[in-house]
């Protein structure tokens, strides 16, 4: 079962991968992991990608699907695997399509986590971070015992910069010009199924677990 996540960011797809990666015993891959991984032990697919990446680049897209080729050609990914944060765009998807063709493949389900932006925003903008031990909170779901202030370490609470809402906004622009137009994409590959990410992650899961079943 080869399973790609969509949604906007924010939309809570990262932990919906993560719940079925371990429910069905399958290898969850984020392109942002198997990068790190490959440049730590210093492998070739890692050493080409770290040039561009030092040069302040993206990584070229027949680059990312090599490296993620790699990675589902190992033996954990037998039984497939939850693809998440790729693809980003139709070119990705195409080479991917493509890629996957050579080997006698395809994806099987491409799950789209369904948000408005509104309320991304403001799940979003009400996450607090404790940059000293990493800690997340958010003031409404998930609040401190004492409001501002880390349960774990006592340290201050802030908004990141990436949480604030003019920077969800943008973020949120840049999905609906580049990743959005994946849902007709995978619409026409008769592979896409939409489920309603503002109910509680348990209940998303739920409905995904309805689909795969």
């Amino acid at each position: 079962m080869k399973i790609i996540m969509l949604g906007a960011p924010g939309a809570g797809k990262g932990t919906q991968a993560k719940m079925i990666a371990q429910s069905y015993k399958l290898p969850h891959i984020s392109t942002g992991d198997i990068f790190r991984a490959n440049i730590k032990e210093g492998t070739d697919l890692g050493k080409e990608a770290k040039t561009y990446m030092d040069e302040g680049k993206l990584v070229p897209d027949e680059l990312t699907v090599r490296i993620l080729l790699d990675r589902v050609a190992k033996g954990d990914c037998k039984d497939g695997y939850v693809l998440d944060g790729f693809p980003r765009t139709i070119p990705q998807a195409e080479v991917l399509e493509k890629e996957l063709e050579k080997l006698g493949d395809k994806v099987d389900y491409a799950i789209n986590v369904d948000v408005p932006d509104e309320n991304i925003i403001n799940r979003m903008s009400g996450r607090r971070a404790c940059l000293k031990c990493g800690a997340t909170y958010h003031i409404k779901h998930v609040p401190p015992k004492k409001e501002g202030i880390c349960d774990v370490c006592g340290s201050e609470l802030v908004l990141r910069d990436d949480d604030k809402p003019e920077t969800v906004k943008k973020r949120l622009d840049v999905y609906h010009e580049q990743t959005q137009p994946l849902i007709e994409f995978y619409t026409k590959r008769d592979v896409l199924k939409t489920v309603n990410g503002n109910a509680d992650p348990k209940d998303v899961f739920a409905a995904i677990k309805e689909i795969l079943d």
